[in-house]
């Protein structure tokens, strides 16, 4: 069979249903042997775009997700969503058309050195210069990009050698190795907890998922541990338990860190300790916390990698959890004090008080209204910016909906992510939040979404400016607006312009009603929040 022949039936052996794309005249016999394969072509309208759809994807299912771009600029385009899944430790195969082999070298029409471009950002760089070889890269590809830190893999295909023939046996699959934490790490952890009288969870990125999730549970409510959650994971713990402790974000207050702080154990699970997670390497504390750190994950490289871990475990964090989950139970009154003193913190950081803005809608009360009204499996996608700084404080999450998000902090994910929800998830209801700055970013995939009949829901909120340039430019630069002020289009007739039913708010307009409308609305809407510039943040009013 022919090279593009073979990569197709090895993406069905590795369970893909779908890949992501922007044409190109280099992969053409790639896309001739996807013709009618049962693997769904989903077809973008920019390499970036698409790129954090498959992003999204995998996220959602924890299992790679492909991208297809073309030679040169398709795939520097699509090297955002390369960059925030390696940032994002997300699995992503992005296969890009090389030049013809007989012109690598040459200096021709949209040639780059992938090996160089993609250097400090891939797991791994592939340029595949005999079809045969495909056979044994397509599956190491696919058991790197998921292995430890999870991440892109880059696989380079000439355009010719998709047409080579090649003598294909069955397309193999690389299982992923099994690690776990045997009874002597999971007795050294119960030993600690014992002995801790503050003991704080952590938990990342690696609990996503039902699995994840009720092993969190589990663990947390059978020892009464506190349960901080990582950036933008806060769907993997419900946050209306006494037992949650906030959100770990740059925004998080003052009462909260305090608090935090006079942990003396933490067993970080799942997360790679990352600035974000950390609170800017402070909980713990780098280089050397001032609390006892367990530290689990399935990959050695993160663990004492910044902060030392006076116990690092190299293991599956759901199989730890399900065996600490067996061990005896804690219970004690200095326990329960440490669990009513964190909770009270976080239910203060919770609370929502508008600040009554005269410029525009207060897009936190658009937040309130949305949480109250969204249907309870929903699925949110979030944009970068400070309108989200809401949804992570006051959107009261639980395993049961689910939190998207990027976090390399990269603009244009919200639309595209949202899209992809709606693909894996047809029966529930994808809400994406975005800001002005990020909806003319990717918002063309809005097209995408029509084009494959997606009910999406996008929520814009229009201040006319980039919000969180700006915060940080009135901090340090009082009174010198520079580079931030947007002129923007009318996104209500923006969005009529797709064929979607388009909602507006304006300042004394009922939140709740209109809100309610544009949730109700059967197929793809936009609700055009025409929001305050001045309560920019959850944390915050702008006073510039």
């Amino acid at each position: 069979m022919r090279a593009a022949d073979f990569i197709v039936a090895s993406l069905k052996a590795h369970g893909v249903a779908r890949v992501y794309c922007v044409p190109g005249e280099s992969y053409l016999a790639l896309l001739d042997a996807l013709h009618k394969s049962g693997i769904e072509i989903i077809v973008c309208r920019h390499e970036g775009g698409a790129g954090f759809m498959a992003m999204a994807e995998a996220k959602l299912t924890g299992k790679p997700a492909v991208l297809l771009v073309s030679r040169g600029p398709g795939a520097t385009n699509a090297s955002i969503a390369v960059h925030s899944a390696e940032q994002d430790g997300v699995p992503l195969i992005v296969m890009i058309g090389q030049v013809a082999r007989d012109e690598r070298t040459r200096a021709v029409f949209q040639e780059v050195d992938y090996g160089q471009f993609f250097g400090g950002m891939a797991k791994g760089i592939y340029e595949v210069n005999e079809g045969a070889k495909l056979i044994e890269l397509l599956p190491r590809s696919f058991r790197l990009a998921c292995e430890g830190v999870a991440g892109p893999v880059v696989i380079s295909l000439p355009e010719d050698m998709l047409r080579d023939e090649i003598d294909a046996p069955e397309p193999v699959v690389f299982p992923l190795p099994s690690i776990g934490g045997g009874p002597q790490e999971i007795l050294k952890i119960q030993e600690l907890i014992v002995q801790a009288e503050r003991p704080l969870i952590m938990a990342g990125a690696k609990l996503r998922g039902t699995s994840g999730a009720d092993a969190l549970a589990r663990f947390a409510s059978s020892q009464r541990i506190p349960v901080a959650v990582t950036w933008k994971n806060q769907d993997v713990f419900d946050n209306g338990s006494d037992l949650f402790a906030g959100h770990l974000t740059p925004s998080a207050t003052a009462a909260q860190r305090k608090v935090l702080a006079e942990a003396d154990l933490i067993i970080a699970v799942g997360t790679r300790l990352g600035d974000f997670a950390t609170l800017g390497f402070t909980l713990p504390e780098a280089p050397v916390p001032k609390q006892t750190l367990v530290h689990i994950y399935p990959d050695a490289a993160p663990i004492g990698k910044v902060i030392r871990a006076d116990l690092g475990i190299v293991a599956d964090p759901v199989q730890v959890l399900n065996g600490l989950s067996q061990t005896v139970r804690v219970v004690s009154a200095v326990r329960e004090r440490w669990v009513s003193d964190v909770n009270a913190a976080t239910r203060a950081a919770q609370k929502f008080t508008s600040p009554m803005p005269d410029d525009g809608v207060d897009f936190g009360v658009v937040t309130m209204a949305l949480a109250k009204l969204a249907p309870a499996d929903a699925i949110i996608t979030t944009d970068a910016g400070n309108m989200s700084t809401w949804h992570h404080r006051h959107w009261p999450m639980t395993p049961n909906g689910m939190l998207l998000g990027c976090i390399a902090g990269a603009m244009g994910f919200g639309v595209p992510a949202a899209v992809a929800a709606q693909l894996v998830y047809p029966s529930r209801m994808a809400i994406c939040l975005v800001g002005d700055g990020g909806v003319l970013m990717t918002g063309n995939e809005l097209a995408t979404a029509m084009a494959y009949g997606l009910a999406i829901k996008i929520v814009i909120s229009n201040n006319n400016i980039y919000g969180t340039i700006r915060s940080h430019q009135e901090k340090n630069y009082a009174g010198r607006v520079s580079g931030t002020n947007l002129v923007n289009p009318d996104f209500t007739a923006w969005a009529k312009s797709f064929g979607v039913e388009a909602f507006e708010l304006a300042m004394g307009d009922n939140v709740e009603a209109v809100v309610g409308a544009f949730l109700g609305s059967k197929g793809a809407a936009v609700l055009h929040v025409k929001s305050s510039a001045k309560a920019l943040s959850a944390g915050g009013v702008l006073k510039g």
